[in-house]
């Protein structure tokens, strides 16, 4: 999966803010993960737009303009080719989703290496009701309707939908169940201006941990979750004391560890979607489909006799 992509069109439009700024310290300022040098090639090679047209560097933006960068084709990181389906139906599907693989294009890097473009060339129509980080492995949901998506994203809205984790988790916690009810927001980033972590003035997030096994030095953990921030596990994993075995990020507080470059989607740790309940769309019954987690994140007795991949 080394082979270019289509190349790709970020496009933004000017707000009231940044009026009467220079198209060079707009780009810079929005995108700082690239330097000003590298946008100002792109600038001079024409591929930096200012309504279809090509942008000057020192050119002042005015509201309501569309930017638009050119981004040509591109090798994307290396990522799992397959996934399995775990269920499906005229209304849904379900697939297993191997570590390694984005569920959808993000972060500049990955196009056309995403579960959502595998997907979709056997399911056009597949739409994701949820997303997986990077790094995490399990179950991904899909509506294959317009009615079956606003269903499913009724569900999560409403909090009605039950979704279980496995983890491996470094520490050996001291009771066998705890909560964790730290919000969720964003913090500055070295290299992507923002990422999310333990923010006072974040939005509320719930998790409820339970210890299945402890190790020699790490645990392994089974997590319920009531919302659905970004990275909320890793996060709050971490904030209770206990961060995600081997996670580049997420350090002591549910922050980005002191000095630390690393990016959400960057790899190491151990994080599977186990279980999700929901109502189905069309029959309003009650379904749970479940994913057996990757051998790291199995019980002793698991290793032997291994779960169903999927139930209805």
């Amino acid at each position: 999966m080394a082979s270019l992509n289509r190349g790709f069109e970020y496009r933004s439009f000017v707000g009231s803010e940044a009026a009467g700024e220079r198209v060079i310290d707009y780009l810079a300022r929005r995108y700082p993960s690239s330097t000003r040098a590298e946008w100002l090639r792109r600038i001079d090679c024409a591929r930096v737009l200012v309504d279809g047209r090509p942008a000057r560097p020192d050119e002042l933006l005015k509201t309501g303009q569309r930017l638009t960068w050119v981004r040509p084709p591109w090798k994307e990181p290396h990522a799992p080719g397959a996934y399995a389906i775990l269920y499906r139906d005229a209304h849904l599907l379900a697939v297993a989703k191997p570590s390694g693989l984005p569920t959808m294009p993000g972060g500049g890097d990955f196009m056309d290496n995403t579960l959502l473009a595998l997907v979709r060339r056997r399911f056009p129509e597949a739409s994701p009701a949820h997303r997986l980080g990077r790094g995490t492995s399990g179950i991904v949901l899909f509506s294959l309707t317009g009615g079956a998506g606003r269903s499913l994203s009724r569900e999560w809205s409403g909090r009605k939908v039950l979704k279980v984790y496995r983890a491996l988790v470094s520490g050996l916690p001291d009771a066998d169940e705890f909560r964790i009810e730290v919000p969720v927001g964003p913090v500055a980033h070295p290299i992507l201006k923002s990422v999310f972590a333990a923010c006072p003035e974040g939005k509320a997030a719930h998790s409820h941990a339970a210890v299945l096994e402890r190790r020699d030095a790490c645990s392994l953990v089974q997590v319920r979750i009531t919302t659905g921030r970004p990275h909320q596990i890793r996060i709050h994993m971490a904030a209770a004391g206990f961060p995600l075995a081997g996670d580049p990020l997420y350090g002591a507080g549910g922050v980005p560890k002191p000095g630390s470059r690393a990016r959400p989607s960057d790899l190491g740790y151990f994080l599977h979607n186990m279980l999700l309940g929901f109502h189905h769309p069309e029959s309003g019954e009650w379904m749970e489909l479940a994913c057996a987690p990757p051998p790291v994140l199995r019980c002793r007795g698991e290793m032997r006799s291994c779960p169903a991949p999927c139930t209805k």
